[in-house]
């Protein structure tokens, strides 16, 4: 922190995506990091490159001058940086991404930065440039040096302004995999990590999570599935006296589950009484009913980090870059939740 203002970097993710882009849309709004100090973490040259390219459309949305920004440029072999071609993900842009990610949580541990907002990397060209991870998560928890850590996604309704929070207990596996996962180990250092976050980065004590269950109908009773009799029920009894204090529901079926989070960001009725948060066992249960929301405001948050880490909650999206028809709206909303986590952090840590 610095002159006890919050420190965030902002790594642009692919070169070749819209990453670059939606962080100088974004920069370009006034409103947008008013109370914290942004670096962005990336190439210097492909930042201006990607400037000057899009100044010369007509009605485009403005774009912060990378000139007038704080940047960091992590150097990137000329074989790279000469090879990046705008639209075509592939190993060379994957390295590039990955040096700016590293970079930017190196730096994070090292106390520079309060937070990381990183901007959208493909897998696969993670993969073709060698580096092995189900996604940017997984290596940040990997550097910061711990185990459990988990995919929040953050989003605030802008017809309402209520605020859909959504925890996966499982992420990045194959369907087949999820019920063998789903151990009640698992599920309890999930609901740890939720509870702690609740309390720690939202200032909510003593509330309401509402938890999925696996199966259509939940299995009823055992004659769609007995997930739910052999595993979720004895594991929920046990967590409602382990947490007195907090109103665990569930497991709810997944496909009612969202009806009151759907009605809560709408306003279509006075009654939702929705949850303060949503634990989906896997990622498709969670992420399509968040996506069908709050597409392009959601963010993903990585709890149990040392450091707070937000995502805008869409990807590299390779077959609009260089267009400049990218919405910055999801980084925007990144960018604002980081620094909102990072001063109630503050505010819990002063008492």
């Amino acid at each position: 922190m610095t002159n006890n203002k919050i420190d965030l970097a902002m790594t642009v993710g692919d070169p070749a995506g819209i990453g670059t882009e939606v962080v100088l849309k974004a920069l370009a709004d006034p409103e947008v990091g008013q109370n914290c100090h942004l670096t962005v973490v990336g190439n210097w040259d492909l930042l201006i490159q990607t400037y000057e390219q899009l100044s010369l459309r007509e009605n485009l949305v403005p774009l912060a001058n990378p000139s007038e920004l704080s940047v960091i440029d992590v150097p990137l072999p000329d074989k790279i940086q000469g090879e990046i071609v705008s639209g075509i993900g592939n190993g060379l842009s994957g390295a590039a991404s990955f040096a700016y990610l590293e970079y930017a949580i190196a730096q994070a541990l090292s106390g520079k930065f309060d937070g990381i907002v990183t901007g959208p990397i493909a897998k696969s060209a993670w993969k073709t440039a060698g580096y092995n991870y189900p996604g940017q998560t997984e290596l940040l928890a990997e550097k910061s040096g711990i185990d459990h850590f988990g995919m929040l996604f953050v989003a605030r309704s802008p017809y309402t302004g209520w605020t859909l929070r959504a925890l996966l207990a499982t992420t990045h596996i194959p369907l087949c995999q999820v019920a063998d996962t789903l151990t009640p180990q698992l599920l309890t250092k999930k609901l740890d990590l939720l509870v702690e976050c609740l309390e720690r980065d939202f200032g909510i004590k003593n509330g309401r999570i509402a938890i999925a269950g696996l199966n259509p109908h939940s299995g009823e009773q055992g004659q769609l599935g007995t997930e739910e009799i052999d595993c979720l029920i004895p594991w929920l009894e046990q967590e409602r006296q382990t947490r007195p204090n907090w109103q665990l529901d569930g497991p709810i079926p997944p496909d009612t589950m969202w009806v009151k989070p759907g009605q809560a960001w709408y306003g279509n009725t006075h009654n939702q009484n929705p949850a303060d948060a949503y634990l989906a066992l896997y990622h498709d249960q969670g992420l399509i009913p968040v996506k069908l929301m709050a597409f392009d405001r959601a963010v993903n948050t990585t709890i149990g980090l040392p450091f707070v880490r937000t995502s805008p909650d869409h990807g590299t999206a390779f077959d609009i870059a260089g267009k400049g028809i990218a919405d910055a709206t999801s980084m925007k909303a990144a960018i604002n939740l980081a620094a909102e986590l990072v001063s109630q952090r503050l505010v819990v840590e002063r008492g």
